[in-house]
């Protein structure tokens, strides 16, 4: 994003924080029934987001009859699943490099397709359960908008048919093809996929709720877990809440971005913080000088990265990092984003969509955060001998990997040998964030890097990718 903002006109239903745009279209939903004592079950899951939902509505249709307890601290959808940019996007939640290092291409390529289906999977469901959550499954579309970036996206491309994917998966479109889809200011590349799919994502996830309720599995909300147990000498495991204890066969954890928050997880994840803007609804004028009539997912190959939709009430929601990590792990549970990003954001918007500056005003703005494993890779793991399980790490690309997260605790908590059970994220073990301050300066350092790589190529006709991008991902590891 810029570093020389400009402000953001507000509209005058205005509103910071207060979960998310896509929350308030819908009304912020009060929190259901608490858990009323203890209780015992076959699986309890730890989180009603998008991977324990799907977990549970997984669960319940290979066997009815399994008692399952989903227990969440807010609401359904309270975290990221409500407050995300809404793409079904069917890439890796990691790195297809440091899958294939320890299980061989053919396995991260496996993985690949699997996120690749898991788009028509999210939809499929969403169709056979009647939720309606705008899905449109128009792809996504990447665009560069210098010299650097354009290499960048070309070698983006050849990587990935290096990894499999075909012109069918990923092509670069000449410009009047792409211009022809969406004219971003500026723009000297782009590339397409299919495999990505727009949605209202606390549509999904509100929906995603009523089926699994509807197969009859109690989400108790307002309801925190403090600790979780593991199976020892004959006892079941546990999820312990200040209004009882739930007991079970399996305690499988889905708390993705508050995972920090959970005694012994401290360091598992580190909450990343990612901010969106969304304007108010903008009249034909503008969508005739931008386009965007196929509804395309569209991100860009900066380094401090955007990401946006044009939503089904035609606003665009426009998305990126803003102050991305807070010392200690901890979290602003009101996803309020401070003045800048919202000035950064809309001059990062108005900059690639001029029309937006004289006919659009911001509406909402409003944080959340994911979860980002130190490896960068997701993981999806069930102890056997613990009774415990857990899944997420997806750095941003959960609303796909979710779903398949989902199956793939379902597989591996029914002790089913299947293909998903075979995928070379199952079981992946991980070291643990420095502690404190390490954690913070490599995370600061890491994005003032980014961002200042991101200016220097913009001003600069040269094609490599900024030194200064380089030394941020050794500091890392991304």
């Amino acid at each position: 994003m810029s570093s020389s903002s400009r402000r953001a006109p507000l509209a005058p239903e205005f509103a910071n924080g207060g979960v998310s745009h896509w929350h308030r279209a819908a009304g912020r939903p009060e929190p259901g029934p608490r858990l009323p004592g203890p209780r015992t079950a076959d699986v309890c899951v730890v989180g009603a987001g998008y991977t324990g939902l799907w977990t549970a509505y997984y669960l319940k249709r290979a066997r009815p009859g399994l008692r399952v307890i989903v227990l969440e601290r807010e609401f359904a959808g309270f975290g990221a699943s409500g407050r995300n940019g809404g793409w079904v996007l069917g890439e890796i939640a990691g790195s297809r490099e440091r899958y294939a290092a320890r299980h061989g291409r053919p396995a991260a390529i496996a993985l690949q397709r699997a996120m690749f289906d898991a788009v028509d999977e999210v939809a499929r469901v969403a169709a056979d359960e009647g939720v309606d959550a705008g899905l449109v499954k128009g792809g996504v579309l990447y665009v560069a908008r210098n010299a650097a970036q354009r290499a960048r996206l070309a070698a983006l491309v050849d990587e990935a048919h290096d990894w499999g994917w075909t012109d069918a998966d990923l092509v670069p479109l000449p410009a009047a093809e792409r211009d022809d889809r969406l004219r971003v200011e500026g723009a000297t590349g782009a590339a397409w996929s299919p495999h990505c799919a727009r949605v209202q994502p606390a549509a999904l996830v509100r929906g995603l709720a009523s089926a699994v309720r509807g197969l009859g599995v109690k989400i108790y909300e307002g309801t925190p877990v403090v600790r979780i147990v593991p199976r020892r000498a004959g006892v079941q495991a546990a999820a312990v809440t200040p209004f009882g204890t739930v007991t079970a066969e399996y305690v499988l954890r889905a708390t993705e971005g508050f995972t920090a928050g959970l005694p012994g997880h401290h360091r598992d994840w580190l909450p990343m913080n990612s901010s969106m803007i969304v304007t108010t609804p903008l009249p034909d004028t503008a969508w005739k000088a931008i386009g965007w009539e196929r509804r395309e997912l569209l991100g860009d190959m900066a380094h401090y990265y955007m990401y946006a939709q044009r939503t089904a009430d035609d606003r665009i929601a426009f998305g990126g990092r803003g102050r991305p990590y807070r010392y200690g792990s901890r979290i602003d549970e009101g996803g309020r984003t401070r003045p800048s990003t919202i000035d950064a954001l809309w001059t990062t918007l108005t900059a690639m969509f001029p029309a937006v500056a004289d006919e659009g005003r911001v509406a909402h703005a409003w944080s959340g955060v994911l979860g980002v494993p130190r490896d960068w890779c997701s993981t999806v793991v069930v102890d056997h001998a613990a009774g415990l399980g857990h899944a997420g790490g997806y750095t941003g690309h959960g609303v796909a990997a979710a779903n398949l997260a989902g199956r793939t605790l379902r597989d591996l908590v029914l002790r089913d040998d299947t293909g998903l059970t075979a995928l070379p994220w199952v079981d992946r073990r991980v070291r643990r964030w420095e502690p404190e301050p390490l954690r913070w300066l490599g995370v600061h350092a890491m994005y003032a890097l980014y961002r200042a790589a991101d200016a220097r190529e913009s001003s600069s006709p040269s094609a490599r990718t900024s030194v200064l991008a380089r030394a941020a991902d050794r500091i890392t590891g991304h």
